[in-house]
């Protein structure tokens, strides 16, 4: 009898947009990740975040601590979105979020504000 819900195969409809800083790292390669640490309160629909802090062992995420206006801007958006990874790649620096369907990919002008703000402090580590 065959499966009339068949599991896919090949390419899944799955996208995530790559901010790349091109900045060496060199051996310090610890300094420049980071990802974000949020508090919420409410459940599904209705979740929200209250405070937006950065995990990271190095430089990088304590400058990121450090700006204020930085961590207000991304608590705005929703929980999906706050969801930032900074992670180095070879000779550049990768900021990127969660991955996301064909419908529900795009950056909005306030992402692209965020990350470009992420890309000035990882220039300045």
């Amino acid at each position: 009898m065959q499966d009339p819900n068949p599991m896919p195969w090949g390419a899944l409809d799955r996208f995530q947009a790559h901010f790349i800083v091109r900045k060496d790292v060199g051996t310090s390669v610890g300094n420049y990740v980071a990802k974000t640490k949020l508090t919420t309160k409410g459940h599904f629909a209705t979740k929200a975040i209250v405070k937006v802090e950065w995990n990271g062992s190095g430089s990088l995420a304590s400058k990121l601590n450090e700006d204020d206006e930085l961590n207000e801007m991304i608590a705005k958006q929703s929980v999906k979105n706050a969801t930032i990874y900074v992670e180095p790649t070879e000779g550049a620096v990768r900021i990127r979020s969660k991955w996301d369907n064909h419908l529900a990919f795009g950056i909005t002008k306030e992402l692209f504000e965020i990350y470009d703000r992420i890309a000035g402090h990882i220039k300045n580590v």
